[in-house]
Order: C-alpha cells, then structure tokens, then sequence
C-alpha cells in the first residue's frame, strides 16, 4: 500500500483508522467513534484531516464527526441511500462507486445486512470493513436478513486474500471463544486463538486481520465448506442455511 494506515482504539471497544499518504500528506479517517483520541493522534503527527468515510449510521462510529468537523473541516463521505440516518454528507456516494482519496483509488461497496446501507471501503491491498467481516466474526443482523448477510460477507470474501481487513471492534477474543464450538479441532483456529491471546495480554489490538486467516478460522466465512456443515449436521444444507444457523447460535452463546 502506498499509505499508512494508524489503528486508533476509541470507546471501551471500538477502533477507528487514519490513512495517511505522506507523499500528498492527506489524511482520512474511517468512522468517528469519538473525537478525542482521533485528534490526539493527528496532533502529535502534526497531520490535518481531510476526508472521513462513514460505513453506517450507528453512533458508536459517527458520535466523533461534529467535533472533528468543527476541529478539521473534513469533507464526509457515505451511503447515499442511508444519507437521511447519516451526519450532512459533503460527498454522497453509492455501492460500486469508485473515488480517490490519499491519492489512492477506493471503491464503495454495500454490505448490508447488520445495518442497512452499510459500507465497505475497498482499496488495493486493504479493506474497511467495520461491523460487516470482523476478526473471527461478523456483526449481528439487526436490520437486515441472513441471505443479506451471507451475500456481503461473500462478497468480501472473493476479495484477494492478502487483503488486510480493518474492522471495527475488539471481539476477537469473544468470537474465539465461539468461533472453536463451531470448529473444536480447526489446528488454524486453535493456533490464532492462541496468538490472539497473547496480543491481548500485552495490550496489542488484534484488528486488524489478513482475509487469509479469516478464511480458514472465521465460522461466518466457513459455512460453505462441507466439514463445517458436517459438525452441523447440516450437509444437504444450503450455505445461506448453514450461516444463519451459525449468526444464531452466536447471538444465543
């Protein structure tokens, strides 16, 4: 990639991302969970703020953007088709929409289904995923439906695995805990979950992921392989069947 991207934990959970191209020296932010670590950091690289890209409505990643709108005057980006549940958009854009940001082309795509109008940011070698595909998990459906769902993260999931995934929350080691019900004797599971393990124990976030690895430990990428339908008792099910029965059993764990 030819920015860098700075994880920024905000909230008791949440994280935000500033992508920086130093040689154009712009800077965007992917969602504003709150504003005051976003501006520390910014602060202390002596950085301005000139874009910031929203995936979708829910406060806990918008509370942030008055403050820095007030602080930075950034142009905002979002969903079109979400724009009246969104802070005033200065670029309104739609699923599929290409744009250049940090001197860098981006894509839009939708992933509804934890949220309606929910987007991914797409760029080459990274993609925001916010609460869509997150590390070892992916968001709870609430205004969507499961084939909705199944069809976003399927999406996601035909993007180049070396792809690094930039999501929105530290679930990681809860979804683990989930994630090894679905597939106790997964020796990639077995050993993330130990790797996440330490990373938390020094404090170290583990978001973000690499699709890679989320492909062969994260049980809502995995409801299309057999042996997973297999540990269901679900081999003549259809994929969009096996996934929502895996949402559900996490939403009841």
């Amino acid at each position: 990639m030819s920015f860098t991207v700075l994880t920024i934990p905000c909230r008791s959970d949440n994280y935000a991302f500033l992508i920086h191209n130093e040689s154009t020296d712009e800077t965007a932010l992917v969602d504003a969970p709150e504003s005051q670590p976003i501006i520390n950091e910014i602060n202390k690289r002596g950085w301005k703020l000139d874009t910031i890209l929203i995936t979708h409505h829910h406060i806990d990643h918008v509370e942030g953007i008055d403050v820095l709108i007030q602080e930075f005057n950034p142009t905002i980006y979002g969903n079109q088709d979400d724009n009246s549940r969104l802070p005033k958009l200065d670029v309104a854009i739609r699923d599929g929409q290409t744009f250049t940001i940090c001197g860098q082309e981006f894509q839009a795509i939708d992933v509804s289904g934890h949220t309606i109008g929910h987007l991914a940011y797409i760029t080459k070698g990274a993609a925001f995923t916010a609460d869509s595909l997150m590390a070892l998990g992916c968001g709870r459906v609430f205004e969507g439906t499961f084939p909705m769902m199944w069809t976003s993260l399927s999406k996601l999931a035909q993007l180049p695995e070396e792809t690094i995934i930039y999501s929105g929350h530290e679930y990681t080691l809860a979804n683990g805990r989930f994630a090894i019900t679905i597939e106790p004797n997964n020796p990639d599971l077995i050993a993330r979950i130990k790797r996440e393990e330490e990373k938390c124990s020094k404090g170290i976030p583990t978001v973000p992921s690499s699709l890679k690895e989320e492909l062969k430990t994260n049980p809502f990428l995995r409801a299309n392989q057999p042996e997973v339908k297999r540990l269901l008792n679900m081999e003549d099910a259809n994929n969009v069947e096996v996934f929502a029965e895996i949402r559900t059993r996490k939403d009841n764990f």
